[in-house]
């Protein structure tokens, strides 16, 4: 189980990002309101506000990986976008396979076919509640993008 702290967990889209938090003992998983992907500088200027104030020391990422638990082309995109995020902010990242996580937040909250992003965030909710559960622990991002340590997922489901 990882240590307790203020974390975010993006899951990744080409349109959205759903964004999650949770409070620094790690009891209480709020979903927040998705950010309409733009241009890198602009989700990072918005992604920054959202960890300055929330006092921010992690990110949690989704990868999309498939039933054999391979990197897809999605999960490949989310890798990149994770770790580039993670250096820019200069935080930790864990990794969380995200694999049936937008169809479980559907079922869950009755969200099918939700365009409007709460879905999207709905769904970084439940990667976060599974890191808090399951981890893996937070590594820095030099380590995930030089190799070291960069196992797609080291932990979830």
């Amino acid at each position: 189980m990882p240590s307790a702290c203020s974390v975010l967990s993006l899951d990744v889209g080409r349109k959205r990002i759903g964004l999650a938090g949770c409070d620094p003992l790690g009891i209480t998983v709020t979903p927040l309101t998705a950010l309409q992907r733009g241009r890198f500088d602009h989700d990072l200027l918005v992604l920054r506000d959202h960890c300055q104030r929330r006092s921010v020391q992690g990110l949690v990422v989704g990868l999309p990986l498939d039933a054999a638990g391979q990197l897809t082309v999605q999960a490949e995109h989310c890798r990149r976008y994770g770790l580039r995020l993670a250096q820019s902010l200069g935080l930790p990242l864990a990794w969380v396979n995200e694999h049936s996580s937008t169809w479980e937040a559907g079922e869950r909250h009755g969200l099918q076919g939700d365009r409007t992003g709460r879905l999207d965030s709905a769904a970084a909710a439940l990667l976060l509640e599974q890191w808090l559960q399951d981890g893996p622990a937070l590594k820095p991002a030099q380590l995930m993008a030089a190799g070291t340590g960069a196992e797609p997922v080291d932990g979830g489901s």
